[in-house]
Protein backbone atom coordinates (compact mmCIF):
# COMPACT_ATOMS: atom_id res chain seq x y z
CA UNK A 1 0.00 0.00 0.00
CA UNK A 2 2.49 2.52 -0.79
CA UNK A 3 1.87 5.92 -1.29
CA UNK A 4 -1.37 5.88 1.26
CA UNK A 5 -1.25 8.01 3.78
CA UNK A 6 -2.26 6.56 7.59
CA UNK A 7 -4.53 8.24 9.39
CA UNK A 8 -5.42 8.38 13.18
CA UNK A 9 -7.39 10.71 15.25
CA UNK A 10 -6.63 11.28 19.24
CA UNK A 11 -10.06 11.08 20.72
CA UNK A 12 -9.06 12.53 24.03
CA UNK A 13 -7.96 16.05 21.92
CA UNK A 14 -10.81 15.43 19.39
CA UNK A 15 -13.57 18.14 20.40
CA UNK A 16 -16.51 16.96 18.16
CA UNK A 17 -16.76 19.99 15.93
CA UNK A 18 -16.90 17.67 13.12
CA UNK A 19 -15.17 19.35 10.59
CA UNK A 20 -13.32 16.68 9.34
CA UNK A 21 -16.68 15.47 8.38
CA UNK A 22 -17.48 18.05 5.86
CA UNK A 23 -13.80 18.79 4.15
CA UNK A 24 -13.02 15.01 4.22
CA UNK A 25 -17.25 12.97 4.23
CA UNK A 26 -15.63 9.75 2.47
CA UNK A 27 -12.95 9.57 5.01
CA UNK A 28 -14.50 10.63 8.77
CA UNK A 29 -18.30 10.04 9.86
CA UNK A 30 -20.22 9.71 12.62
CA UNK A 31 -22.19 6.28 13.23
CA UNK A 32 -25.52 5.90 14.71
CA UNK A 33 -24.27 5.87 18.53
CA UNK A 34 -23.01 9.41 17.96
CA UNK A 35 -19.28 7.83 17.58
CA UNK A 36 -16.38 8.88 15.04
CA UNK A 37 -15.32 6.54 12.79
CA UNK A 38 -12.51 7.34 10.22
CA UNK A 39 -11.09 5.16 7.74
CA UNK A 40 -7.15 4.77 8.79
CA UNK A 41 -5.57 4.33 5.30
CA UNK A 42 -6.21 6.91 2.02
CA UNK A 43 -4.84 7.66 -0.91
CA UNK A 44 -5.68 9.86 -3.74
CA UNK A 45 -8.11 12.75 -3.47
CA UNK A 46 -9.16 11.25 -0.06
CA UNK A 47 -5.34 11.59 1.29
CA UNK A 48 -5.68 15.74 0.19
CA UNK A 49 -8.91 15.68 2.01
CA UNK A 50 -7.73 14.73 4.85
CA UNK A 51 -4.62 16.53 4.73
CA UNK A 52 -7.20 19.89 4.76
CA UNK A 53 -8.93 18.24 7.64
CA UNK A 54 -6.50 17.81 9.68
CA UNK A 55 -4.66 21.14 8.54
CA UNK A 56 -8.26 22.51 10.02
CA UNK A 57 -8.29 20.56 12.79
CA UNK A 58 -9.33 22.79 15.62
CA UNK A 59 -7.79 20.50 18.30
CA UNK A 60 -4.99 19.69 15.66
CA UNK A 61 -6.15 15.66 16.71
CA UNK A 62 -5.80 14.33 12.95
CA UNK A 63 -2.73 12.89 13.41
CA UNK A 64 -1.13 11.86 9.30
CA UNK A 65 2.00 9.74 7.96
CA UNK A 66 2.71 7.98 5.00
CA UNK A 67 1.98 4.17 4.94
CA UNK A 68 5.75 2.51 4.41
CA UNK A 69 4.05 -0.84 4.23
Amino acid sequence: MAGHTRVSVDMDRCVYTLQCTYHAPTVFDVNDDGEMTYTTEVAGDAAEAVRTAAELCPSQAIRLAPDTR
